[in-house]
């Protein structure tokens, strides 16, 4: 919307800035995998050898059953026991109202100054919050917020969801740093819950949370002060 919308070579724009979006995050991933070897994960080098199995004949009953119980039921387990409190707790701060405004407009404006750091604002980064259960909710509860609407709220004119947002304030800037803290925010509590169950400790659960918010903190910070020197 801010950098590719419109004129000659709109799609080639937008999708060379995508790649830099995609090629920004591998290159990220092999630096925090080198900074983690040189820190939490340092030690004698382990050795990885994987042993093909012997071939069988798949069986289509045991296959899809499998892919049902251990993939399909669990995501969709967990997905429902995070996303039913999280819809009821998103009615409820858009919907519960104290003093003249909703508990969604009182928490944005306290992490509006804080958000303002990092080139956001504080309907943004509370949108990142209470979109912990799914990340596909976190436009719509922006939307919600800006609209101040009791549900979420879904556009399709990307023309009117451009000016919605430029009418409260957002810049280019602003679209570069929540760009950013959507490639390296906090994992949705799906991937959370998955992270636990993998790895059976709380410790690295929560190193999977913090590594990539500090990340995407950092960058957003650095963004966002390094245009406020320029201009």
């Amino acid at each position: 919307m801010f950098f590719t919308a419109g004129g000659e070579h709109s799609g080639l724009r937008g999708a060379l800035l995508l790649t830099g979006v995609i090629l920004l995050g591998v290159l990220c991933t092999f630096w925090v995998s080198k900074l983690l070897s040189a820190t939490l994960l340092k030690g004698v080098p382990s050795s990885f050898a994987l042993e093909l199995p012997p071939y069988r004949t798949p069986r289509v009953g045991q296959v899809l059953l499998r892919s049902v119980v251990d993939r399909t039921l669990f995501v969709l387990g967990r997905a429902a026991e995070v996303a039913a409190p999280a819809g009821l707790v998103i009615w409820l701060f858009a919907n519960v109202t104290v003093g003249g405004q909703s508990v969604l407009a009182w928490c944005t404006g306290f992490l509006d100054p804080f958000a303002r750091l990092f080139g956001l604002d504080g309907v943004i980064l509370m949108a990142f919050i209470l979109g912990l259960p799914a990340n596909e909710i976190v436009v719509p509860i922006i939307l919600m917020a800006y609209l101040c609407d009791g549900s979420l709220v879904e556009m399709n004119d990307l023309a009117a969801l451009r000016a919605l947002l430029v009418a409260n304030g957002w810049t280019g800037v602003t679209a570069v740093c929540t760009i950013l803290f959507s490639l390296f925010h906090w994992p949705c509590s799906t991937t959370c819950l998955t992270i636990k169950k993998e790895t059976g400790s709380w410790k690295w659960t929560a190193v999977a949370f913090l590594l990539p918010t500090a990340v995407g903190l950092c960058a957003c910070f650095l963004v966002a002060n390094l245009a406020r020197l320029v201009t």
